[in-house]
């Protein structure tokens, strides 16, 4: 519009306390906090159901239960429950604000997750820069942005990160207060063993880069806050045992049929091809020097982002943390000064952060039937029904939970084992006479399977089971009298 003054966007932080790197991360954390409040593919998975399941009922009893109370196929087998926190603080947010409390609870992690890593980019990185290595690195996570406890723990698994680099940044051991961010970790999520890994490779590069006569000094420093960083991760309900649970699931045959335990696919173009292409283009260019240790540590990341889709998301954002200071000297050999973020800055995203909530909590996010929400489904079955044994889909049985409805299986693949596993594999191909054995024996009432499962067509045929409710998302099966 003509007479209209436009503001140049590198003027802004004169007037509201903070450069523009900081602006640029704040507008992407914004951004991640519309996205997760308002595209509601956050809630696409039925772990979200269990999850708040178990918070409840940890509110409910006051206690962390150690046997399952949930299945009937598996009904007070041990069960560890590592993400207890997580899951309460998940329950609290559905009770206070529903399907709305839940997303704003993702949103503002995704957000918080976002601050942090700006915080810490912008020491090395101008701000288109930061911008695009922050939308890069969350591009890459989208698939696997979900509601559940790993979303949750994204700031402390940040956070613990920037604290390692800044210590080895200032050549000094990590703050004590630091072991706090472990002992959360610890039990929010069982990806804490990554951040004793992490502290593991950072404590050695300190101590292959000092000074012979300072060596031992800086061994006993390190080995003194990684102590503490491992006793911290034992203060769990599982105790000292919860060390080993991360490295019993990794070694469960049956996680390759489960999709977040497969390699990561590149048979299509993917925001993290591209963010690898894009980091080797950089780095080789340009001739950026990463340190042989850290060089280790993103090898190690990649490994684990190629073995493991879910992994992506370490390599991702720890991965762009640990190259943002070599990416930095190699454009800009002199370090920008970060300028400090004032009130001013921090209200104004406040207020952003503040609509967008408000504007989610104006309108009521009321869940219908999807691929995980079998709703009118379940309402077509008779309460009697329901108490007895089904045999359900995979991908449904953390919405029989939330219901109230024991299932034959869920997605917790370490309570029920790789044989079950495999068992139930079989069946749902269908193997008939394995199938056959399992609703004789297991006295399966009512069956669950969405309409194109190859369990559908052959109960279709059974004389001895009829429908009883059909929708474009389930099929429900009884046993005739």
């Amino acid at each position: 519009m003509a007479g209209t003054a436009v503001i140049p966007l590198v003027r802004i932080p004169k007037k509201i306390g903070a450069d523009s790197a900081w602006i640029a991360g704040a507008g992407v954390a914004l951004l991640l906090l519309a996205v997760a409040m308002f595209d509601h593919r956050l809630l696409n998975d039925a772990d979200t159901y269990w999850h708040l399941s178990a918070g409840e009922w940890m509110l409910r009893h006051r206690a962390v239960p150690h046997t399952d109370p949930f299945s009937f196929t598996s009904h007070g087998a041990p069960w560890v429950v590592q993400e207890w926190l997580a899951e309460i603080v998940m329950a609290i947010a559905f009770s206070l604000g529903g399907w709305n409390g839940v997303v704003a609870l993702y949103g503002l992690s995704l957000a918080g997750t976002t601050l942090i890593m700006t915080n810490q980019l912008r020491r090395s990185l101008p701000a288109l820069s930061v911008a695009i290595v922050l939308v890069l690195a969350f591009a890459c996570i989208a698939p696997n942005l979900l509601a559940r406890p790993h979303i949750l723990v994204l700031p402390v698994l940040v956070g613990w990160a920037v604290v390692l680099l800044r210590a080895r940044e200032a050549g000094r051991v990590p703050p004590i207060g630091s072991i706090g961010l472990m002992l959360l970790w610890a039990n929010l999520h069982g990806s804490y063993v990554f951040g004793l890994v992490l502290l593991g490779a950072f404590a050695l590069e300190a101590v292959v880069d000092s000074p012979a006569g300072e060596r031992g000094r800086i061994w006993r420093g390190w080995a003194l806050i990684s102590l503490l960083a491992v006793i911290a991760a034992m203060i769990t309900p599982q105790g000292p045992t919860g060390l080993l649970f991360p490295f019993k699931l990794m070694s469960m045959s049956s996680l390759a049929k489960i999709g977040e335990w497969q390699p990561t696919n590149f048979s299509g173009l993917s925001p993290f091809e591209l963010a690898l292409e894009a980091t080797l283009f950089v780095t080789l260019s340009r001739g950026v020097k990463i340190p042989q240790i850290r060089l280790v540590l993103l090898l190690v990341l990649l490994h684990m982002a190629l073995q493991h889709n879910r992994h992506v998301i370490l390599a991702a954002l720890v991965g762009a943390m640990v190259l943002a200071e070599p990416l930095g000297a190699a454009f800009q050999p002199t370090k920008p000064e970060a300028e400090p973020v004032g009130a001013g800055a921090w209200l104004m995203f406040g207020i952003g952060a503040f609509a967008l909530i408000a504007l989610r909590m104006a309108v009521p996010y009321v869940r219908s039937d999807d691929a995980v929400t079998p709703a009118a489904a379940i309402e077509h079955v008779p309460v009697a029904l329901r108490a007895k044994p089904v045999l359900n889909e995979y991908g449904f049985g953390g919405y029989l939970i939330f219901r109230g409805i024991k299932p034959y299986i869920d997605s917790r693949a370490d309570l029920y084992g790789d044989a079950f596993l495999e068992h139930y594999a079989r069946i749902m191909r269908p193997d008939t006479a394995a199938l056959d054995s399992t609703l004789r024996e297991s006295h399966i009432a009512w069956t669950i399977q969405p309409p194109e499962g190859p369990l559908v067509a052959w109960l279709d045929a059974r004389r001895d089971w009829k429908r009883l409710y059909a929708d474009q998302f389930a099929v429900i099966h009884v046993r005739r009298p």
